[in-house]
């Protein structure tokens, strides 16, 4: 499974999916459509039942048993928290924008904001101040579907039952990776090539509006000491706040400077690079992101007004028959597009620097 995820409108989606787009439209774009599961009762009978707002609902029919989908559902978290920094970073803070029913919403629509003019001074505030009032500028995100696909023939999916084996999550875990990187990939350096609906993706790495700079030189040089390291960092820092962002920050680094800052700052400090950038104050964390390559490095301020995570569909596994019902396709699917933000004027909270 080398090939990456894969990233198409809901439209190019249902076109291409046929039979299952036909279902989602059936349920509303509930993808609990295609989640459909067999469960024993208290009668000792197995009846296919769907989740609908949280209560099991009789269908038609199902394939796999509710122990089966905890097994793929138990797989898919575990392997959905590896290596996801930037993202992860976003999600911990709290620095998502939800959506209800993201699977029928193309673009997301929404305005920046300009500025006001300043207050005014008076002894008796009797006189009339100006009157004013922010500007507002509608612009719009695609918001594509990212999946990968796998398959299960009849004949696995029995072979596991017979031997009361858990069920073979390997592809799961493989399609879950792919959708993984396609994520934080976008996070980072943006899906330029992709526009839809008037709006483009764009990353960390690929914003007009980020705020470039020149880094002294390459960090993994071995000529390169501590405290060019440091006053690039601090010049990243002014670049921030000259753009009127003021942090928090998270500094991201790739993985070739990684082991570069755990070296020591100098011979007259106590401590490693790291520990020296740690001290400025307003940098939270510094961390190492693996779709970050070459001399590149950034500085973000983490607020909800220089980014967020657009989350129309959590990371979801689905499934339906083809074949006469021998083979069995899953898809692993989500919604989850970066917005990076700036206000009217440009100003941009995101700091990247390159040799």
């Amino acid at each position: 499974m080398d090939s990456p995820a894969t990233m198409q409108t809901e439209q190019a989606f249902l076109a291409s999916s046929g039979s299952v787009g036909q279902k989602l439209l059936q349920y509303g774009m509930n993808t609990n459509a295609l989640r459909t599961y067999f469960h024993e009762g208290n009668d000792g009978l197995w009846r296919p039942y769907m989740d609908v707002n949280g209560s099991a609902t009789l269908v038609a029919n199902a394939t796999l048993r509710r122990e089966e989908w905890l097994a793929i559902d138990d797989a898919l978290l575990r392997i959905a928290r590896e290596r996801l920094i930037g993202v992860m970073d976003l999600m911990s803070r709290g620095l998502t924008l939800p959506l209800s029913n993201g699977m029928g919403k193309m673009v997301l629509e929404y305005e920046d904001m300009g500025d006001i003019t300043e207050a005014e001074l008076s002894m008796d505030a009797a006189s009339r101040a100006k009157k004013d009032r922010p500007e507002f500028s509608s612009k719009y995100l695609p918001l594509p579907i990212t999946h990968k696909d796998f398959q299960l023939n009849v004949r696995q999916l029995e072979a596991s039952r017979t031997r009361g084996e858990s069920l073979d999550v390997t592809g799961i875990e493989l399609a879950t990776r792919k959708v993984n990187e396609k994520t934080e990939d976008m996070l980072f350096n943006g899906a330029s090539a992709y526009s839809y609906g008037g709006g483009i993706i764009r990353g960390y790495t690929d914003h007009p509006n980020r705020n470039t700079g020149t880094l002294r030189a390459a960090w993994d040089d071995s000529s390169t000491t501590g405290a060019m390291v440091l006053a690039d960092c601090t010049d990243m820092k002014q670049a921030s706040i000259t753009a009127k962002h003021y942090g928090p920050w998270v500094l991201y680094i790739p993985t070739e400077y990684e082991t570069k800052l755990d070296e020591n700052y100098s011979s007259n400090y106590q401590g490693t690079i790291r520990k020296r950038i740690l001290e400025i104050s307003g940098i939270e964390d510094i961390k190492t992101a693996d779709y970050l390559t070459g001399a590149q490095v950034l500085l973000v301020q983490m607020t909800s007004d220089v980014v967020r995570l657009v989350e129309g569909l959590p990371i979801t596994p689905v499934e339906w028959t083809v074949e006469g019902g021998t083979i069995f396709n899953f898809k692993v699917m989500t919604i989850r597009v970066p917005q990076i933000r700036a206000d009217q004027d440009g100003n941009s909270g995101v700091v990247h620097y390159s040799e």
